[in-house]
């Protein structure tokens, strides 16, 4: 079973240095113009990469995973230089920079993990070894980040701490079922994806394989059912109504209906028909939904389907976590994150106490509504809380996060939002559980010592 699993889901052994050419210097983004010098290149397995070296560079790294997945078939050699764009503010505070693009587009957590790590290692090749590296994910980013720290991370290196960001930390086999059912609930009320007229396919393959949908043609039949991006005097009575029982059942905020709907259905396509062979890792056997105008009738007639045992253990397997960490990680969360749930904070924390290793994380959430950007002073006063926990030892609390960032607020000017005595609710207070659950027992340290060995990395590669 181990090889079986490990050929499906692939693990790049430990001790293997994908590199091709050396880095190269290319121009830095617009946001560290004339503070860093700029590097890109493209790995042996195809992942292009992008590094910033400040000016005055402090000596530690900080090695980004980005979030997604982005669905092109190939690696982007844009994206990682978009990152750096974005995360601007960490060489801002003198420290270099690494990313990766990932090889290939779709659905891999491993895979992610894998090029991130071999990320670092081009830059160690290239610059050294940095006095401390910080890992830091963001969004999907944060299940590849903390899938890093349990597969690559240890006591003594390579790396010394981690900050995870709106992370979607409660794992691919229980992290996306509010999208499962926001995918079924649609179909109940709307039934134009399909359209009868269509050839039909179950709704947790997302999309059948050889469709020709785009997201605008998606866009359309979500307007056509809900009216949601038009004024409430526009939409039909139906339409309204449809609206309302949708966001009730499903919890999913308004402002960010269109973009759950379209991970779970090009996203989703990609993981079952992509990586997975066609198997179903999903279900809604058992789940009750409630807040519509008429329950019974909904929980009646929505379409019911049953996991595969195989393709839960498959993404379980890639992208679930053990909690076996064994350096600080230290999480800032929005509390009204529309994107990534704040429960994914409690499922972690949950995962880090199963594993007796809560000791070794901090959570800290604020008053934001936003999942891909927060404050800017927030992200620099995290690094540097994050830095001086590693070359301290004193383990900071949320409340001595939280007082430190006017240090960095006076300097960016975006506002410090810390809520310390903040904590989310259980997972399954925000997302209907399945009955029975859907975990999966972890492989034995021989196991995944023998599957470390197999090269080839992420979902039926």
């Amino acid at each position: 079973m181990v090889f079986a699993i490990a050929v499906a889901l692939g693990v790049l052994a430990p001790g293997s240095v994908a590199q091709a050419a050396a880095p190269a210097t290319a121009p830095c983004p617009t946001n560290l113009a004339g503070r860093a010098t700029c590097y890109t290149g493209q790995d042996a397995n195809g992942a292009y990469y992008a590094i910033a070296v400040p000016t005055g560079w402090n000596g530690s790294l900080v090695v980004h995973a980005h979030g997604g997945p982005d669905l092109g078939a190939a690696s982007d050699p844009a994206r990682s230089l978009d990152d750096l764009n974005r995360w601007a503010v960490l060489v801002d505070q003198g420290y270099a920079w690494v990313g990766s693009s990932y090889r290939r587009g779709g659905y891999g957590t491993r895979m992610a993990a894998a090029d991130t790590e071999n990320a670092r290692r081009v830059f160690v090749d290239r610059f050294g070894k940095p006095t401390r590296t910080l890992l830091h994910g963001q969004s999907w980013g944060g299940d590849v980040a903390a899938k890093v720290l349990e597969t690559y991370a240890h006591r003594h290196g390579p790396y010394d701490g981690a900050l995870l960001t709106n992370g979607v930390l409660a794992g691919g086999s229980r992290g996306y079922d509010y999208r499962v059912d926001l995918r079924a609930v649609y179909q109940y009320y709307c039934r134009n994806h399909p359209r009868p007229s269509e050839p039909q396919y179950p709704v947790w393959q997302g999309l059948r394989a050889d469709s020709t949908m785009t997201a605008a043609g998606l866009r359309a039949r979500l307007r056509e059912c809900t009216g949601y991006d038009a004024a409430p005097a526009s939409r039909t009575a139906l339409q309204q109504r449809n609206l309302t029982d949708i966001l009730a059942v499903t919890r999913v905020p308004e402002r960010t209906l269109e973009s759950h709907l379209t991970f779970a259905t090009f996203t989703f396509r990609d993981l079952v028909h992509n990586r997975l062979g066609d198997r179903n890792p999903f279900s809604n056997q058992g789940v009750q939904y409630s807040g519509s105008h008429d329950d019974a009738a909904l929980n009646a007639g929505v379409e019911r389907f049953a996991a595969d045992p195989s393709a839960v253990r498959d993404l379980s397997y890639d992208s679930d976590l053990t909690g076996r960490v064994s350096i600080p990680v230290l999480t800032l969360h929005a509390i009204d994150d529309p994107t990534a749930f704040v429960e994914h904070e409690a499922a972690y924390r949950a995962t880090l106490e199963g594993a007796h290793r809560d000791q070794h994380l901090v959570q800290t959430f604020t008053r934001e509504s936003e999942h891909s950007g927060l404050s800017t002073a927030e992200y620099a006063n995290s690094l540097t809380a994050l830095d001086t926990w590693v070359r301290s030892g004193r383990k900071p609390t949320p409340q001595s996060i939280a007082s430190s960032c006017g240090t960095f607020d006076a300097r960016y000017g975006t506002g410090c939002f810390y809520e310390p005595g903040y904590r989310p609710a259980s997972y399954a207070s925000r997302v209907e559980p399945r009955p029975g659950g859907r975990r999966w027992p972890a492989l034995s340290a021989a196991d995944e010592a023998a599957a470390s060995r197999i090269e080839g990395v992420g979902i039926a590669p």
